[in-house]
Parts: structure tokens; sequence; C-alpha cells
């Protein structure tokens, strides 16, 4: 079984100012009020293929 695409965990996750789309993936380009991972599951009937991990230091 596999794991599901933890968007905190993506170097393409980002937090917005808006409150109605708090949350944005850059690899695709789009604000949304949810995991942006959850949207393009829900919408491809795939997991993300645009993840990337953070680098950390």
């Amino acid at each position: 079984m596999r794991v599901a695409v933890n968007c905190f965990r993506c170097r393409n996750f980002y937090v917005t100012w808006e409150p109605k789309h708090p949350r944005g993936c850059k690899a695709y380009g789009f604000k949304t009020r949810e995991l942006p991972s959850a949207v393009v599951q829900r919408s491809s009937g795939m997991e993300c293929m645009k993840f990337e991990p953070k680098k950390r230091e």
C-alpha cells in the first residue's frame, strides 16, 4: 500500500494570504481550500506526479 503524498513536505506547496484559498501548489499553479494533493487525486484519479521533497538543512 502506498502512502498518500504529504503536501507539507513538498517544495511546491505554499501558504497564501487568501482566507478562501489558503493553500497552493506552484507546480500545478492553483490555490485551494484543501490540500493540493487531494484536489489532484480527486480530479485526475492519480496521486500527485509533481511531488518534490523539500531540501533539509
